[in-house]
């Protein structure tokens, strides 16, 4: 699943020490451990006010599940500095995603600070009240800790971009053609992860159970109403269970309201990017034909209707990035049409991951072109915060290091330690 992690060199049994991290002088040992199990605690004791700022710009069920997600990659980040051995970094600049903005903080501040001496963090200009308000609460327990340096400000990208000119690596979470703005401005060795995303497509087989998987589907779209780079875009159901799924689940959206997401009992809430409001529209105007249950937008509101929509086979549909909850089904006869689907030039360029149920064709395979295979499991059971994120596709995921990207799962401390052994 995760064949991107890299082994720890041999011969070396803990990055911390007589030598220290790798690449750092001799020197007291690192209070690693030390460390994360206050960040633990402090998450644990700060979880009130963090789900107060959370909410701003998540359901609640979704910030609820960022801080347990937070706590397990905490909790993981000493086996992934030994698993790892990353060399040590002076300063790494990092562009916060407008989603899961604690995890974010954590997989791209808290945990890589541990072996960087200045982490700077520009939040996205959408959500930096909420992610300034993160800062605020862990940031003095970081210090306290003796945990590296976090600095975090609202500047301007033109700003933050001499920052990264200046770094020793750079997290960029964004559309890859920015991304491609980013590399430009940096030196030939900089390290540059550029973190994209894809539809995810998930495929319903003719062996899935059909309650199963209408309560699969559901999970794997409506996460935080839909707005994370998790969730499926397209569900590619077998002609013969569609009969069966596509009325349960246009039930199931059916019980399914639009609500405060400080409620810890709503799924779906008014969108947090006025953008992804219009685009749901737009694309549910151009597919009418199509609609199944819902279809109703109010602009004004920022709230989608949970829709769903169902297609014909179409081997030339690649959809959007929804950030809403459109569940869109289509139907298909062969699994090799999947196969094709997923070698297009569209979907290798994007590639992430492809959750597989109840297809007995596609079992065992750990990857399709470039997305990583997921069996019967949907994305959010695979992913981990310590293990390299994401897929093969260049515009879903790349690094690079002065050439040309390449695309593939991508952890930084992982990417850190590449050159590190012999």
């Amino acid at each position: 699943m995760h064949g991107g992690v890299i082994e720890a060199r041999r011969g070396t049994t803990s990055p911390y020490g007589p030598t220290g991290l790798a690449g750092r002088p001799p020197g007291p040992r690192p209070a690693v451990e030390t460390t994360v199990a206050g960040l633990v605690d402090a998450l644990l004791h700060s979880r009130t006010e963090l789900l107060t700022a959370l909410t701003r710009v998540a359901t609640a069920q979704a910030a609820t599940d960022e801080v347990f997600r937070s706590m397990r990659a905490l909790s993981g980040a000493p086996w992934e500095l030994l698993r790892n051995s990353p060399r040590r970094l002076g300063r790494l600049a990092t562009f916060l995603p407008s989603n899961n903005l604690l995890y974010s903080y954590v997989l791209f501040g808290v945990i890589p600070s541990l072996y960087t001496d200045e982490v700077r963090i520009r939040p996205s200009a959408r959500v930096a009240a909420a992610a300034m308000a993160v800062h605020e609460i862990l940031g003095p327990h970081l210090r306290g800790l003796g945990g590296g340096r976090i600095v975090m400000a609202p500047t301007s990208q033109r700003e933050f971009l001499a920052d990264c000119a200046r770094s020793d690596a750079v997290v960029f979470t964004g559309q890859p053609d920015n991304g491609e703005a980013v590399a430009a401005r940096l030196p030939g060795d900089a390290l540059l992860l550029t973190f994209g995303s894809g539809p995810n497509p998930l495929v319903i087989g003719p062996e899935a159970d059909v309650d199963a998987a209408c309560r699969t589907v559901l999970d794997a779209r409506l996460y935080n109403s839909g707005q994370d780079c998790l969730c499926t875009d397209i569900v590619f159901v077998h002609r013969s269970l569609a009969p069966a799924l596509v009325p349960r689940l246009a039930d199931a959206l059916a019980g399914i309201e639009v609500g405060d997401r400080r409620d810890p009992a709503t799924r779906v809430a008014p969108l947090v990017y006025p953008d992804a409001v219009e685009e749901a529209a737009g694309f549910l105007a151009a597919h009418r034909d199509f609609v199944v249950r819902g279809g109703r937008v109010d602009l004004a509101r920022h709230t989608v209707e949970p829709t769903l929509l169902h297609l014909p086979w179409q081997e030339s549909f690649h959809p959007p990035e929804f950030f809403s909850p459109v569940v869109l089904t289509m139907a298909y006869d062969d699994p090799g049409q999947l196969v094709r689907w997923l070698h297009s030039a569209e979907e290798t360029a994007r590639g992430m991951y492809v959750s597989v149920f109840g297809e007995p064709a596609l079992a065992g395979a750990s990857r399709i072109a470039t997305s990583v295979v997921c069996e019967e499991r949907i994305t959010f059971d695979a992913e981990d915060g310590n293990r390299p994120f994401g897929g093969y596709g260049p515009r879903a995921g790349a690094v690079r290091r002065g050439g040309p990207a390449t695309g593939r799962p991508l952890l930084l401390s992982a990417e850190a330690g590449r050159g590190t052994r012999a």
